[in-house]
């Protein structure tokens, strides 16, 4: 005798038993990515380049054509339905003018592609046409970072040139992606519109300014010998004090004439020594500076600085919140303080201090570089955050004060208002 089966009992599913099957399981976007994305793709990519054809003209007259036509079946009117007939053959019409492909060779060549800040940069536009056909006048675009200028150009016969010269005036310190070289082809009404592009873009750094410190390079950042530290060794060229002769130390450092002035065996302690190893740091936090201009000025200061130390063949690092500035050659490292940013998620300036004591350790020199926002009190535990024995000048950025020295414990702080000002700036610091 078999037991009669037990009636199912329902299960109540939770809410949180549905999203771990949900997770357990895929997705619907990945199922749709899984299975229909790759069906559709062959179809989807023709459908997208006619559908960018269209400008915002061209649909609205598709629309009302569309309202039109499906009124005038509806109500019969014949009004709405010669309406959608217009539109119909005026679309037909402006259609006519995308037949076929405007083909130049293409040659964009820039004068310069590195320019400091209020410099203009000049370059030139080649077009030939290299087909068996004229090829009708046309409007060709290149972008300059958002702009967007355009150039008029004539009816081209075979092989004939076509050559515009233009100036990119430069007003702020940026990377601009200068091109694609592109055609717009369209109908005269501005139904349809079709972009065919040629060139690949080239980029034209506008360098921050930067000023020489010539005048620093005898003191402040110069060191032949290197910076005494407090640290005692038993082997330098720095001499420190006599002591006791201890076991393991080499004989070849006994002071002989103390040692038979006082009948105990003397050796000579020196001073651990390092070159000069100068880190400028760079905060981008957005909160620290009163005004964009503030932070421009700071820039300049710190490609002024950086460079002035690669040229005394010292070694220099350029460390920000989150980014480290190459420094084995001036190129580059202008090139990438032209790409800096101010940012609001990022550390403070006492954070950076931390980070230039975890990195660089032997630092003998710091240049804090900040903007008006940071109170006296940051700075002073910005400065207390860095490595013991170095050296540290904190330079605030502020828009037009004037230059000013003052001590926050063990560092000296430049209110730097102009970046003219830099350079007898920092000879008040060694005098």
């Amino acid at each position: 005798m078999t037991a009669a089966a037990e009636p199912a009992t329902p299960t109540l599913v939770r809410r949180g038993d549905r999203r771990a099957r949900a997770a357990s399981g895929p997705t619907l976007r990945a199922r749709y990515e899984a299975s229909v994305a790759p069906a559709l793709a062959p179809v989807a990519r023709p459908i997208g380049r006619v559908l960018r054809v269209v400008t915002p003209l061209g649909w609205g007259v598709i629309a009302v054509t569309l309202v039109a036509a499906v009124a005038g079946a509806i109500l019969g009117w014949w009004e709405l339905t010669t309406l959608a007939l217009c539109g119909t053959a005026l679309l037909a019409v402006c259609a006519v003018f995308l037949v076929g492909r405007t083909q130049y060779d293409v040659a964009l060549d820039l004068t310069r592609e590195r320019v400091v800040v209020g410099e203009r940069a000049v370059g030139s536009l080649t077009l030939r046409n290299p087909g068996t056909r004229a090829i009708l006048p046309a409007r060709v675009i290149m972008p300059v970072g958002h702009a967007r200028p355009v150039f008029e150009v004539p009816r081209l016969a075979v092989g004939a040139t076509h050559e515009d010269l233009f100036a990119i005036p430069t007003t702020r310190r940026a990377v601009l992606k200068v091109g694609p070289v592109s055609a717009v082809r369209g109908d005269p009404l501005g139904v349809f519109e079709r972009t065919q592009a040629w060139s690949d873009p080239v980029e034209l750094f506008v360098h921050p300014h930067t000023v020489g410190l010539g005048g620093m390079s005898a003191g402040f950042l110069r060191d032949l010998e290197g910076l005494p530290t407090r640290d005692l060794s038993p082997d330098d060229v720095s001499f420190h004090a006599l002591r006791e002769y201890a076991p393991g130390d080499d004989r070849r450092h006994v002071h002989w004439r103390s040692t038979a002035r006082t009948g105990t065996l003397m050796v000579r302690q020196f001073e651990d020594t390092r070159r000069s190893h100068i880190v400028v740091t760079l905060s981008r936090n957005a909160a620290e500076y009163a005004d964009p201009e503030e932070f421009e000025l700071a820039v300049s200061a710190a490609g002024s600085i950086a460079i002035q130390a690669m040229r005394d063949d010292r070694q220099v690092s350029v460390l920000s919140q989150d980014l480290t500035i190459p420094t084995a050659a001036g190129r580059p490292l202008l090139d990438a303080l032209s790409r800096i940013e101010t940012a609001h998620a990022v550390p403070s300036t006492t954070e950076l201090a931390a980070r230039v004591k975890v990195e660089a350790l032997q630092a003998s020199i710091v240049v804090m570089l900040t903007g008006s926002r940071v109170s006296a009190p940051t700075l002073r535990a910005a400065a207390t955050t860095l490595p013991g024995g170095a050296r540290v000048l904190g330079v605030s950025c502020t828009l037009g004060a004037p230059a000013q020295l003052r001590r926050l414990g063990d560092a000296t702080v430049l209110t730097l208002g102009t970046l003219s000002d830099l350079p007898v700036g920092l000879r008040r610091v060694l005098s």
